[in-house]
């Protein structure tokens, strides 16, 4: 126990961690080029391990690096080990105390931050009222049982059940989903008896939907797209069946908001490929978004939207605006005015959840309190030096008493 305490507080592991650091901030940086930076950030530094990497054009599949994550950790428990082991408390080391605790916070908060925190949008026509923000990149497979008498049943299935191909089951789900086709990012375009054959030449192919808008949409398959401006629009065919027996296939897509519905049972489902919704228990009301410009020119100036927030659990209606720099922070999120559509008549919201948010701060501010701290013992031991010197000896031989 003794010799692993003494190497989890060694300084030479701390060197190490840090020069692992800046290894994967290398290969991450340039890593983006090809994933796009949110997938290099998934991939490498909100993961504990990275297993296969292209460098500079080379593909090292046997390649194993630690994460970020994995080298966060590490260096979390090097320090706090080599804090409550190594530095003994002594006033005179209080600032040095409070800097590194402050560091471990600002580590525990960014890791907090990563896994708790999500990010999503909300877009608003001026008078349209929503209560859920979509995610930017997550989508999701959705039955919603519309035969209920006030709120509608929503079972929600994730992408990446799609792209696996296996067959989808809910104990609330009264039938199997059987995925047959499925492309990552698509277009879809209608088609007629003239220009299938056109549309077919330029890569476009058919679906083997047999419901629904399926049987009138071609799909472009197209490579996935990873810049932050730019999102996949996934497209699948799903086929639907019940006691052994098949209902039909459906053409599902996120580029397409048609309403596609199954019965069974007596019970109306309607059948959509989404963006993953985050649905909030207050609603939003897009009341006018105003748009400055400088004159002369086509650059924003100011843009800000006033929203009507409608909260019937807290007997609250009242009207905000939210603009450039002036987020609403609201029930532990952020409503940011992050863009809008030409037009200006609709705005886009960034909605942001993080707990942690705070922790940053008072992290920096215990840093700077701590290293404030120490350099003020410092500057004061020094003074009082100054102040006080000590008695300098002089050395010689002692004169004896004169002898009348």
């Amino acid at each position: 126990m003794s010799r692993l305490i003494k190497f989890l507080s060694s300084l030479k592991l701390t060197v190490v961690l840090l020069t692992a650091g800046l290894v994967l901030i290398f290969i991450g940086t340039l890593a983006q080029v090809h994933e796009g930076l949110y997938n290099a950030q998934v991939r490498y530094f909100k993961s504990w391990f990275i297993v296969g990497v292209t460098l500079f054009n080379t593909k090292m599949p046997w390649l194993v690096l630690p994460g970020g994550y994995a080298l966060g950790t590490l260096l979390l428990v090097n320090l706090s080990v080599a804090h409550f082991t190594r530095f003994l408390w002594t006033w005179r080391k209080s600032g040095i105390f409070m800097t590194h605790l402050g560091l471990i916070l600002l580590l525990l908060g960014q890791l907090g931050t990563d896994i708790l925190s999500t990010e999503s949008a909300m877009r608003l026509e001026e008078g349209e009222t929503k209560n859920y923000s979509e995610d930017f990149h997550a989508n999701e497979l959705v039955f919603i049982n519309k035969s209920l008498s006030s709120d509608d049943e929503v079972i929600a299935v994730p992408e990446k059940f799609l792209a696996a191909k296996q067959p989808i089951t809910n104990p609330q789900l009264p039938f199997i989903v059987k995925v047959k086709e499925y492309w990552p990012n698509s277009y879809l375009t209608n088609f007629g008896p003239f220009i299938a054959d056109a549309l077919a030449k330029e890569g476009f192919v058919r679906n083997t939907a047999d419901q629904g808008i399926g049987t009138k949409v071609m799909v472009l398959p197209m490579p996935v797209v990873t810049a932050m401006d730019s999102r996949n629009i996934p497209s699948a065919v799903i086929e639907v069946s019940a006691g052994g027996a098949t209902k039909g296939s459906w053409l599902v897509s996120s580029q397409t908001s048609a309403k596609q519905t199954v019965e069974h049972d007596g019970k109306i489902w309607e059948l959509a490929l989404r963006f993953q919704r985050h649905y909030k228990p207050y609603s939003f009301t897009l009341l006018d978004f105003t748009h400055e410009r400088y004159p002369g020119t086509d650059l924003p100036k100011d843009f800000r939207s006033r929203v009507r927030v409608v909260n019937p659990s807290k007997s609250e209606d009242r009207e905000v605006e939210i603009f450039m720099n002036n987020p609403l922070r609201y029930d532990g999120l952020a409503f940011y005015q992050a863009s809008f559509e030409p037009g200006d008549t609709v705005t886009v919201l960034q909605v942001v959840k993080n707990p942690g948010w705070l922790t940053p701060y008072f992290a920096c501010l215990l840093m700077g309190l701590g290293l404030t701290v120490q350099f003020m013992i410092h500057l004061v031991g020094f003074v009082q030096k100054r102040m006080n010197p000590a008695p300098v000896a002089i050395s010689g031989k002692k004169s004896s008493p004169r002898k009348n």
